[in-house]
């Protein structure tokens, strides 16, 4: 099978991982970082998204392999709250840097400036990346059933739940989803694109919401690029969104999301 792009990324996070050795009192440090966003007040992904209404995960992304850069000047902290002003649900920040020009750092910086949950979108496949994950202050993590076998995929969902740290867990619209729902994770993701073409189709992602379990929180992403997108993929019994491309390219994000939410439904 031909080198896709994520395989490329994947490559990239680990050669990172051994230039730069984990610090040896991570474990340590991860799980006070735990205590504290516990003292501070949790920020539940599963429920901002079980809300009424379409839940909304709203994206900060600097730049993409497909697309390349999206927004310069790129403020992660002024998009997050301008999301945050016009009705977002979640706040999601991509912090890989090679492929995605992200920055780990934007994690605290945002949650500092928001009241909803922060998520970590980033290509996630060692417990070390979860341990740095609460160091960040993440409420939320992303992990791609594509990276991950049953054992991994059961070992991390088990260490996340130990970080008090809740899991969005992505299938691609070309793999069986049996793998993420037997998992029992309980907020599963729908990417529409293909990662042969990167191309995306979203009635592939209409199609697979029938397997996916009514009690989960079932997320479609990518694709999203106006209310009508977002509205045949909630007639289909999709709970929650995670756009990216289409706000931040807008010239006025905070605008772009409240057209979603008000015309989308």
């Amino acid at each position: 099978m031909a080198e896709t792009v994520l395989d490329r990324i994947v490559a990239a996070a680990h050669r990172r991982m051994q230039a730069h050795p984990a610090a040896p009192d991570l474990v340590d440090r991860a799980f006070e970082a735990a205590e504290r966003r516990r003292d501070d007040g949790p920020r539940s992904l599963r429920s901002a998204l079980a809300a009424d209404g379409p839940g909304l995960i709203a994206e900060c992304k600097h730049a993409s392999p497909s697309a390349g850069v999206l927004r310069e000047p790129f403020d992660p902290v002024a998009l997050a709250v301008s999301y945050e002003q016009a009705g977002a649900s979640a706040i999601s920040v991509v912090v890989e840097p090679e492929f995605f020009l992200g920055d780990p750092r934007w994690i605290g910086d945002v949650r500092r400036a928001v009241d909803l949950p922060v998520l970590r979108k980033d290509f996630i496949v060692t417990d070390r990346q979860l341990y740095e994950t609460a160091l960040l202050g993440a409420d939320a993590v992303l992990l791609i059933q594509r990276l991950l076998d049953e054992a991994a995929t059961r070992r991390l969902l088990g260490l996340a739940r130990q970080l008090e740290i809740e899991v969005l867990l992505e299938i691609f619209v070309d793999e069986d989803p049996q793998p993420a729902v037997d998992s029992g994770a309980e907020v599963l993701g729908v990417n529409a694109r293909d990662l042969a073409t990167f191309e995306t189709d979203l009635g592939k992602v209409e199609r697979l919401a029938s397997v996916l379990p009514e009690d989960r929180i079932r997320v479609a992403e990518s694709g999203i690029h106006g209310p009508s997108d977002l509205g045949r993929l909630a007639a289909v019994g999709y709970d929650a969104f995670l756009v990216g491309e289409h706000l931040v390219r807008s010239q006025d994000p905070g605008a772009a999301v409240r057209r979603l939410l008000q015309e989308g439904m």
